[in-house]
């Protein structure tokens, strides 16, 4: 089950992982991430203040970038949560909690211990949880507003995915559910499955599209872009989520 022990050890895994939990003094502060999904002016805001912090004025690499790290906070508590519980907590987008942060990630609120998945196949119920319930509502909106193709979205879902797999494996090495076959799972599924190529040995993940991040002046491209292995990428660029850190 998730406790406040739990929260507070996946939120010790880096910033992506962090959580905050019960009463707030300042909870006016936070809006419910189910906005994100359909109220046009709470994500044109969202986006206009991303692209401020990025120094660009194209709304499309902008609202990649908030795409992308809002998918890495997602896959991130999801994923720790279950890997040290071995249970899928309900993150349903009404009762997570979402604020921008001056820098870095957003941040996350669950105003009440949430509940668990349980007796479920573990990549069913985080498929469920987070790719159904989460990130297409988001998708429809970034593309309905912003015009982001879907091969962008989905693979930066993915790479958010596989963003908190290798964070996970470095910094919890131990976990009794290890999150590489929960994300290999994961991978092999519709529409994730059409979005990159996972390989073992040696673990890496390459994207079939890009998300865009290398139009920000003085950025570069990922190392995991289809650009890259094209030969256009500049080695050591910095990852595109990073925008968002």
């Amino acid at each position: 089950m998730m406790t406040t022990d739990t929260l507070a050890q996946i939120s010790a895994i880096g910033p992506y992982f962090k959580v905050f939990s019960g009463p707030r003094p300042d909870a006016a502060d936070f809006s419910p991430l189910i906005d994100l999904h359909g109220e046009q002016g709470a994500l044109e805001s969202f986006v206009t203040a991303m692209g401020k912090r990025l120094g660009t004025d194209q709304q499309r690499v902008a609202a990649s970038t908030l795409h992308i790290g809002t998918a890495a906070r997602l896959w991130s508590v999801a994923l720790a949560a279950t890997a040290l519980t071995g249970e899928v907590p309900d993150l349903a987008p009404d009762r997570l909690w979402w604020r921008a942060a001056a820098s870095g990630p957003i941040d996350l609120w669950l105003p009440e211990m949430p509940a668990v998945s349980r007796g479920h196949d573990l990549p069913d119920a985080l498929y469920e949880s987070i790719v159904v319930r989460h990130l297409q509502p988001l998708d429809e909106a970034m593309r309905r507003h912003f015009r982001l193709s879907p091969k962008v979205l989905q693979g930066n879902a993915t790479s958010a995915l596989m963003g908190a797999v290798r964070t996970l494996t470095r910094r919890a090495p131990h976990v009794p559910h290890p999150p590489l076959p929960l994300a290999t799972a994961l991978l092999a599924r519709e529409p994730l499955a059409s979005a990159g190529t996972l390989t073992h040995d040696p673990l890496e993940y390459r994207r079939h599209n890009c998300c865009l991040y290398y139009r920000v002046s003085g950025s570069g491209y990922c190392d995991e872009c289809v650009l890259h292995y094209r030969g256009r990428a500049q080695r050591g660029a910095e990852r595109a989520n990073s925008a968002t850190t």
